[in-house]
């Protein structure tokens, strides 16, 4: 592939290698060739589309509703402590959304436990989450 090519699109298009594991009409979920854990999952819109912000309404509805179901497919299949999901666009600039079959002490459960440690603790995000900093993000966030 030449180095503008997005992955996903060759993908979707079958030019490129991948293990699928659902899909639906606008969605597709496939195995990350990068996992975290066993039977870790990307879903992606057959659509590219950097940011998931800027899905259609529909494909924002299929999207996550794929994710749902593999996430209830991991569930039943690996017996996670729960799965994990987030979505990303940064480095593959195209949207995906992870989903990690997750469990207590795995890298995962380590990473956001630091996390979340590291949320709570330092002073800029402390200011956060001043009286005066929310009703300014509510306000801002309104508005848009």
């Amino acid at each position: 592939m030449a180095g503008n090519e997005c992955v996903f699109c060759e993908i979707v298009a079958g030019r490129a290698p991948a293990n699928v594991v659902h899909e639906n009409k606008l969605s597709m979920a496939i195995l990350d060739i990068h996992p975290y854990a066993k039977g870790h999952c990307l879903v992606i819109p057959r659509r590219h589309v950097p940011w998931w912000h800027d899905l259609s309404a529909e494909e924002t509805q299929s999207l996550f509703e794929l994710a749902r179901e593999v996430g209830a497919k991991m569930m039943k299949a690996l017996k996670p402590e729960f799965v994990c999901m987030y979505a990303r666009g940064r480095r593959i600039p195209h949207t995906h959304i992870f989903l990690v079959p997750t469990y207590a002490g795995d890298i995962l459960d380590r990473f956001f436990n630091a996390l979340e440690k590291f949320q709570e603790s330092p002073e800029e995000l402390s200011r956060l989450k001043s009286a005066e900093s929310m009703d300014e993000a509510a306000r801002l966030l309104k508005e848009a």
